[in-house]
């Protein structure tokens, strides 16, 4: 503990004693010297005002010295209230006993640390607000990346959204024209099959048929087109892959028809109908972007390339895959291929020839 230094008469305690002895010594040492050395009764008048007086005058300044340093603890704790209140930050300065200026110093000392302390934290504040909206916005992209994952999902195998949300060349965003190839696959015999069907079991049958092919369709870096009926449409080409988007087609046309005889001896086997698919694939130019409304729009590819695969579907029979001439130039080498010859195109003058894929 540390000693006190509060002796002097500037101090509180310095004046304690100085009060004291006005208060309490004099006028004691003034009744003693009447008791003792003057004679009360005989006391003249003028002797006795001069006594009063000087008691008075002690008890007098005595009281002004404690209300002196009172006033003073007052000026003090105003001074606090104000700076608590936050009317005031500057430090205190007042004219007080040696303790109560001790006391000023040390509030001022504290003062100054808490303005640092709350600069700091207004500091860490701002960086957390910072933070905070950095974290708010990297959720939000994540967010979106996830829905985009979904969406996209639905049209390419998972394997390929990451190319695709990857991608620095703005794959699926700008509409142009470049090569692709289309496949086209469809079930014979289909409006047959169905009158002899319910409805939910069309559609129960539909659903898992199309959930075959797709998983084929993505494997083999396809993308979904569309669904047409008991038809879907499919590209290959809008995504960059180690084979050629032909290979692709081939290849996913070939694993369809294996898939589809399998699903059917299931299906016969429970006792249900059973179909097959005729499959056309075409290679060439087409313009590949959003087409519609502004209120339904469709990422999707055009062009008379579009045209051939699905004239090829349509010529093509159950268990048979046909493929144009384009397509067939691109994989010579890479599978067994038999010339058919050629075919009519609507809006072609010329026939086209077309190849039939031999598993």
């Amino acid at each position: 503990m540390m000693k006190s230094n509060y002796h002097n008469s500037n101090s509180f305690y310095g004046k304690t004693r100085i009060v004291f002895v006005l208060l309490g010594i004099i006028p004691f040492l003034l009744a003693i010297h009447l008791a003792v050395y003057g004679k009360i009764k005989l006391i003249d008048t003028e002797t006795l005002l001069v006594l009063s007086a000087v008691a008075l005058f002690s008890i007098l300044t005595g009281f002004y010295v404690l209300r002196r340093s009172a006033d003073q603890l007052a000026d003090l704790s105003t001074e606090t209230g104000i700076i608590e209140a936050g009317e005031k930050s500057e430090p205190i300065r007042i004219k007080a006993d040696q303790e109560l200026n001790d006391i000023a110093g040390h509030f001022n000392s504290i003062h100054k640390r808490l303005q640092k302390v709350n600069r700091e934290l207004k500091k860490q504040s701002v960086q957390l607000m910072l933070y905070a909206r950095d974290i708010s916005l990297s959720h939000k992209k994540t967010k979106e990346e996830e829905e985009l994952r979904y969406t996209l999902s639905r049209y390419v195998g998972d394997n390929l959204v990451e190319k695709l949300i990857n991608s620095k060349n703005g794959v699926f965003l700008d509409n142009e024209r470049k090569e692709v190839t289309i496949l086209f696959a469809d079930i014979r015999s289909f409006t047959t099959i169905a009158e002899r069907m319910e409805a939910e079991e069309v559609v129960s049958m539909l659903n898992e048929f199309f959930g075959v092919m797709v998983d084929i369709i993505f494997r083999n870096n396809g993308t979904l087109d569309k669904f047409i009926g008991d038809e879907l449409m499919a590209v290959f080409g809008l995504i960059p892959a180690e084979n050629s988007a032909s290979h692709d087609a081939i290849q996913a046309a070939i694993e369809m028809q294996y898939a589809t005889e399998d699903l059917m001896k299931a299906r016969a086997k429970q006792g249900k109908e059973a179909f097959e698919i005729g499959i056309g694939v075409n290679t060439g130019s087409a313009i590949v972007g959003n087409v519609g409304s502004e209120n339904r729009m469709d990422y999707t590819v055009v062009g008379d390339s579009v045209n051939v695969a699905a004239r090829l579907e349509q010529i093509a029979k159950g268990g048979e895959i046909f493929i144009g001439d384009q397509t067939y130039r691109q994989t010579q080498g890479h599978f067994r291929i038999q010339k058919k010859g050629g075919i009519s195109v609507k809006n072609k003058t010329e026939p086209i020839m077309c190849y039939e894929v031999q598993r």
